[in-house]
């Protein structure tokens, strides 16, 4: 039994003594010690062996076994300290807080006396405060009736002042009374429901409503609607009644400006009706002046008479304005088919000259809060004229928000009735730039190509400039005119007469390819000599060629420039409409065709070489000499052609560097075609072979800069280009030099050298090393199975890729050749 419950209390023990994680680190942090028996994870077995490591370490066991003994002893008695004070402090902590519970309650107490103190002393303050409350409701009642009174009697004697001195019509006491009147009426808004007050407000309302129309008959009565000549004139009774009648509604003050400057224009409604010959845009100026002498006659006689915020003068030259615009637009559209594109400017000019006079004189307030007399006419005045010959039925052209002129707030106030009628100015530059082409067109005939020699030779065409130096004359006109669909309508002209600058001066100008040449034989070809007759163009058609193409890329970039520019003038929702891209890509063919025509001229002038090459008997070659007269042939021909090219378009370097690249795009293929020609060929005939195919390589990578003084590197695309397809042709001829037996061994080497699963120019290489067709059989299916991957390509091409052979791959005779072509170069 005892054993049992040492037992049980031993695992009592080991449950106490396993804390959680946290608890374990919290008490490390409070007590931190470095004794092993103080940490989680203690391990007697090692502790012992740590305090006993050896045998002979036993004998001083008695003295660790006091020590721990020691230490037991210890921990008990601080153990027993802190239960003993922790019983104290229960205690303690018992008494503090009874002692503050009698603390709290005597607090409450005294607490609750306050309170009652404080209800008291509110209620004693309201009732000191009560009377003087009421004191002071009553000085503030007393107050606002006084005041209320005071207004009445100012309102009740204002009336009857104000209705005496509106029969007597004197004004001027009028203008100050009503403004009085008005305000102090109201104060009385809210006491409407008082007979006396309504019958007052009434009063006041009759008041005005007799000024209004009396002063409108004052008006009437001094200027009169009917007749051109004035019955009265300007009066101190009128300033006085314009002065109430910024008092009185509204509608007063707009009804007499309306009739005012009605009556102050019907002379111009005579003078310039639509019938009379002063109404025709010839004699526009006339209309601009008598408006001119109107206003300087107003201010004289009737400045004074209208208050300065009325602008009088301002609306006078706007209602002008809108009565201009509408009776222009009708004598144009009834005299439609007299309108001439002089005629047309001069009366633009005119008046877009008399509105930029305007934003001189006057501020523009007057155009948005204007009397209103020709609201309807900006929706009705115009037809879409213009729209019906050039545009889309998706359009707005006459609306003011389009016209670009932020510093002018009369812009287009006169001048929008003349956008209908543009097109006559259309159809005029229409004509006019027909004429041009058709001049340029026989300008280029009479002086002919450019002469070899001079400055014109490869340079632009001088009717280039003169084209879009009138180009840019038309659209900064028109956009003086208008922004909207006529800048629409000029830019179709301007692509018209692009693409027709470009087929009729450009394209058609190009030389035709001759067929001339094809009497050329093969040998006088061959001989060294100045063999210029091969080429196809002459020095002047090849200057003519390069002269077509500056002219064409400084078109195109000029026809980018253009777009840009018309892009700027037009309106904003119009710039999707302008797109001068068809135009840009016609001179970019123009420009191809150029650099196709001279690649295709120095090609033609290479094919009779080549041609002799493949016709050469290789297999009776019987040593290697200096390079054949075929490459001498095509050397001589790139020396003749590529200088005169390059020279010619010099200050167009992208494109000579185009041409070099199309050139041996074109010329590489066709040599390895023709060497697959050459069939058969003996060893030492493909080493001669080899030796032409490395001059040709070294003469090509040399070509841009051939025959020039300067000597430029040659681009590096140009240069790869060159680099992998003559090497390509340098694979094929080491291939055939290759011994074909053994067979495994050939083909490896030929797929190594030259990359190329396609059969048929494995086979191609077979002829050229003369075999046999049941040979042939033999390697090409042994060619099959020793491709690693099919063939690449849907057509089965030859690939250009390549790589160079490893020194075990060559033999004696070819380390021969390449220290033979070292030697000679």
């Amino acid at each position: 039994m005892m054993e049992e419950e040492e037992l049980e209390f031993a695992e009592d023990l080991e449950a106490i003594l396993h804390l959680t994680p946290e608890v374990q680190l919290a008490i490390e942090q409070v007590f931190p010690s470095q004794d092993p028996l103080d940490r989680a994870d203690f391990n007697a077995v090692e502790y012992i062996n740590t305090l006993f490591p050896t045998e002979q370490s036993l004998a001083n066991i008695d003295e660790v076994v006091n020590k721990i003994r020691l230490k037991i002893r210890r921990l008990d008695d601080n153990i027993r300290t802190v239960v003993r004070g922790q019983t104290n402090v229960g205690q303690d902590g018992r008494q503090a807080l009874a002692e503050a519970q009698v603390a709290i309650g005597q607090l409450f107490g005294k607490i609750k006396d306050i309170k009652d103190k404080a209800e008291k002393s509110e209620q004693m303050v309201k009732e000191i405060t009560r009377d003087i409350k009421q004191l002071d409701h009553a000085k503030r009642h007393l107050t606002t009736s006084i005041t209320t009174l005071n207004h009445l009697h100012m309102l009740a004697g204002g009336v009857d002042s104000l209705e005496a001195m509106t029969r007597k019509r004197q004004y001027g006491e009028v203008a100050n009374l009503l403004q009085g009147v008005v305000n102090v009426l109201e104060h009385f808004h809210k006491y409407m429901g008082i007979p006396q007050i309504r019958h007052l407000s009434e009063r006041v309302k009759a008041a005005q409503s007799e000024l209004g129309t009396q002063i409108l008959a004052d008006f009437e009565e001094a200027f009169p609607a009917q007749g051109s000549k004035r019955a009265g004139g300007p009066s101190n009774v009128l300033r006085d009644a314009c002065l109430v009648a910024n008092v009185l509604d509204p509608r007063i003050k707009q009804e007499i400006i309306k009739k005012f400057i009605r009556q102050h224009l019907s002379e111009y409604m005579v003078l310039f009706q639509e019938n009379q010959d002063v109404a025709w845009l010839d004699k526009i100026d006339r209309r601009y002046a008598w408006i001119k002498r109107q206003l300087v006659d107003y201010e004289e006689k009737y400045g004074c008479m209208f208050p300065e915020e009325w602008c009088m003068t301002e609306r006078i030259a706007v209602e002008f304005c809108h009565i201009t615009r509408t009776e222009l637009a009708k004598v144009m559209r009834t005299r439609a088919k007299e309108i001439e594109v002089k005629l047309l400017l001069f009366a633009i000019q005119r008046t877009t000259n008399f509105e930029g006079l305007l934003a001189k004189r006057f501020s523009g307030c007057t155009l948005t809060d204007g009397p209103g007399v020709r609201d309807d006419l900006d929706r009705t005045f115009l037809r879409d004229d213009f729209g019906k010959i050039y545009s889309s039925p998706k359009r707005e052209i006459m609306s003011p928000k389009k016209h670009k002129a932020p510093d002018n707030p009369f812009h287009g106030i006169i001048s929008k009735c003349f956008e209908p009628h543009l097109y006559v100015y259309i159809e005029s530059q229409d004509k006019n730039l027909g004429e041009m082409i058709d001049r340029f067109v026989s300008d280029f005939r009479a002086q002919g190509p450019p002469k070899v020699g001079t400055e014109d030779g490869g340079a632009v065409l001088p009717s280039c400039a003169d084209l879009f130096v009138y180009y840019k004359k038309c659209m900064v006109q028109c956009s003086q005119l208008s922004t909207g669909e006529p800048m629409i309508a000029l830019t179709t002209i301007f692509q018209k007469y692009l693409r027709e600058y470009a087929w009729k001066i450009l394209s058609g100008n190009l030389p035709k390819t001759s067929s001339n040449s094809g009497g050329l034989t093969i040998k006088s070809l061959l001989q060294e000599k100045e063999g210029s007759e091969g080429a196809k163009f002459t020095v002047e058609e090849l200057c003519l060629i390069c002269s077509i193409l500056s002219t064409a890329e400084y078109c195109l970039a000029t026809t980018q420039q253009l777009e840009e520019k018309l892009k700027e003038k037009v309106d904003k929702t119009l710039v999707e409409r302008i797109n001068l891209t068809g135009e840009m890509d016609t001179f970019s063919n123009v420009i191809s065709n150029s650099i196709q025509l001279l690649v295709q001229d120095l090609d033609a002038a290479c094919d009779p070489a080549l041609t002799a090459m493949s016709k050469m008997p290789w297999q009776s070659v019987e040593h290697v000499g200096d390079q054949s007269p075929y490459v001498t042939s095509v050397i001589m021909h790139i020396k003749q052609n590529v200088p005169i090219v390059r020279e010619n378009l010099a200050s167009t370097r992208k494109y000579f560097t185009q041409f070099c690249i199309k050139f041996i795009n074109s010329f590489i293929p066709k040599f390895i075609n023709h060497l697959f020609r050459c069939k058969p060929i003996s060893m030492v005939g493909a080493e001669q072979l080899l030796l032409d195919t490395h001059s040709l390589k070294t003469v090509l990578l040399d070509l841009p800069s051939i025959g020039s003084q300067v000597v430029r590197k040659a681009p590096a695309s140009y240069t790869k280009i060159v680099v992998k397809g003559m090497t390509r042709a340098e694979m094929i001829l080491k291939v055939v030099m290759a011994p074909h037996e053994p067979s495994v061994v050939f083909v490896d080497n030929y797929i190594k050298l030259l990359a190329d699963g396609n059969p048929e120019t494995f086979q191609k290489t077979l002829d050229m090393k003369g075999l046999k067709r049941s040979e042939q059989s033999s390697m090409l299916e042994l060619f099959r199975q020793r491709l690693p991957t099919p063939p690449s390509g849907a057509d089965g091409g030859p690939s250009l890729s390549f790589s160079t052979p490893t020194p075990e791959q060559e033999n004696s005779r070819i380390r021969k050749l390449e220290k033979l072509i070292k030697k000679r170069l």
